[in-house]
């Protein structure tokens, strides 16, 4: 870790306050998972489908918000950027706690996703000023794992804060988590772009950016990737709370269940970190896609034949696919900054905005393919990973043929 002018964080407390970042996006939706139910009888007449919305309206003002916060921190630097993103989502967090209608709770967490782009795209446009390679992808693992350890906390903390004050109460608890990111990265975190390495905000530059990441063969398989990696956690997230309540009738320990298979999933991205540098990020990707071909594959088999044990195959393809997500989602991200770090802002920005809002817009329609039982999910899980495969197989031949 090459340290900046006045940088006083360890390598643990950095990569904590990362993780804490990136957090923000796992705790502003899974915290709501365990409160549709009581949305729904208060101001969704069309039920636990239609409060779902309150998680896709998050993600689509986050992806919007994402391809724009990386130029901006390009041009006038990390932390004014988070500074103001950080603002924002305190802005939408409380008019979501105040507005009377789903409607005006929707365009709320729009606006709250659009603030929670600033910490999540400057977070990885940080780690990439500091790190390169393989260490970035170890670092971006252990950020990942807190990433995925979130929720296995927050479904409880919702589930807690609605029983006790009603589900709007779970809006003060953003607000807090919002202020402590505040003022750990404003008093611990210097500036890591210099003002000689900024690039003015201006749209040829930001055109020239695009075209240059779209144009490298690996930047562009990786985001597709991604993109599909994105969408698998975006259709779980959607799904997971209907499955548990319909398909297997246990809606109240849902939170206990999906957090420990958070909790269990967590220890791939530790994992990844410890053994990244010795086989690559591109191998890793590779092989945990073909582990989750076969677990998807055995599962779907199974539900067609009707055997018995169905709900622990479930829990156990759920953790296999989230413990994918440790292996992956960092790596590939990893792969794609790797070879943008003059523009590693836009960058973040580009391969943030485009897998998260193409990620969710592909799981929206998945969504309403729930038909009562797991299914539809696992055979998504099943294509997605099955797509993402080859274009792995595709990128080790472009860099073959690009040594």
């Amino acid at each position: 870790m090459t340290q900046a002018k006045g940088q006083h964080v360890s390598k643990p407390e950095f990569i904590a306050l990362m993780a804490m970042m990136f957090a923000t996006i796992a705790f502003s939706i899974d915290a709501m998972l365990a409160a549709l139910p009581a949305i729904a009888a208060d101001i969704a007449p069309g039920g636990v489908d239609q409060a779902a919305w309150i998680m896709t309206a998050f993600l689509i003002g986050m992806g919007v918000g994402t391809f724009f916060t990386g130029p901006i921190s390009d041009a006038y630097g990390r932390k004014p950027v988070v500074y103001v993103g950080l603002a924002v989502y305190a802005v939408g967090a409380v008019l979501a706690w105040v507005a009377p209608s789903l409607e005006l709770v929707l365009a709320a967490r729009v606006l709250q996703g659009l603030g929670a782009a600033g910490p999540r795209v400057v977070s990885a446009a940080i780690i990439r000023d500091l790190y390169v390679g393989r260490a970035m992808a170890s670092i971006l693992s252990l950020t990942m794992m807190v990433f995925l350890l979130v929720p296995a906390i927050a479904p409880l903390i919702g589930a807690l804060i609605t029983d006790a004050f009603g589900w709007r109460a779970i809006f003060p608890a953003f607000l807090i988590f919002g202020a402590m990111i505040f003022v750990w990265f404003g008093t611990r975190m210097s500036e890591t772009l210099a003002p000689a390495d900024r690039r003015p905000l201006r749209i040829g530059l930001m055109a020239d950016a695009v075209r240059q990441m779209f144009a490298h063969p690996t930047v562009r398989l990786s985001i597709m990737v991604q993109t599909l990696m994105l969408m698998i956690l975006f259709s779980i997230l959607t799904m997971v709370q209907p499955i548990f309540e319909v398909s297997f009738d246990r809606a109240e320990s849902f939170p206990l269940w999906f957090g420990a298979i958070a909790l269990a999933s967590g220890v791939s991205s530790l994992l990844n970190a410890a053994i990244v540098g010795r086989f690559g990020m591109r191998r890793l990707v590779t092989w945990a896609l073909l582990a989750q071909l076969v677990v998807s594959t055995t599962f779907v088999l199974w539900m067609m034949a009707d055997l018995p044990g169905l709900f622990a195959f479930y829990i156990f393809w759920q953790w296999g696919v989230m413990f994918q997500g440790g292996l992956t989602v960092a790596n590939l991200n990893a792969i794609a900054m790797e070879p943008m770090g003059h523009i590693a802002g836009m960058a973040a920005s580009v391969i943030g905005a485009v897998s998260t809002v193409l990620g969710a817009a592909l799981a929206s329609p998945i969504a309403t393919l729930f038909d009562g039982t797991p299914m539809p999910l696992v055979a998504t899980v099943l294509i997605a990973c099955l797509l993402a495969s080859v274009m792995m197989q595709m990128m080790r031949r472009a860099e073959v043929a690009a040594a």
